[in-house]
């Protein structure tokens, strides 16, 4: 496995450790930010370490190796980039469609004083992300199922 790898999962763990000792250390209304972003920093450097340490053991060089030509296969597949390009421009057009429904809707929920609150648009972009995200997924595997 490549040592940037390594490097970066360092690098994560680091950041991520900084960002807690400031959560820890001050008090602030930014606190719940802090934590969060430790969390979402020193997870994935562990991971990274630690899949650094999995497979540049000896005993799982050959696997890692297959696992790197699987990769390669799978990403250069002429079909799976169709269907990816193609469920991403789907995924984006509903995504502009739900924008544009949602900025109305956001509107008129200002216009009447329903909503003044920051705190309801930012749950509801951080459920259109996961909306996104899953939709590309789904359409990609719908698609591919079809072809």
């Amino acid at each position: 496995m490549k040592k940037s790898n390594f490097i970066t999962g360092v690098v994560f763990f680091f950041v991520g450790v900084i960002l807690l000792l400031l959560a820890l250390l001050t008090d602030s209304k930014l606190d719940g930010l802090l934590w969060g972003f430790a969390g979402a920093t020193i997870g994935p450097g562990i991971v990274m370490i630690c899949k650094f340490f999995y497979w540049s053991a000896p005993q799982n060089k050959e696997q890692y190796q297959e696992k790197l030509v699987t990769e390669q296969i799978e990403m250069h597949d002429e079909l799976k980039i169709k269907l990816r390009d193609k469920s991403g421009r789907y995924a984006y057009v509903l995504g502009l469609l739900t924008i544009s429904i949602s900025m109305v809707i956001f509107s008129i929920l200002g216009t009447l004083e329903i909503i003044d609150n920051s705190r309801m648009i930012v749950l509801y972009l951080g459920g259109y992300l996961v909306f996104q995200i899953a939709v590309g997924i789904a359409l990609f595997h719908h698609l591919l199922k079809k072809y």
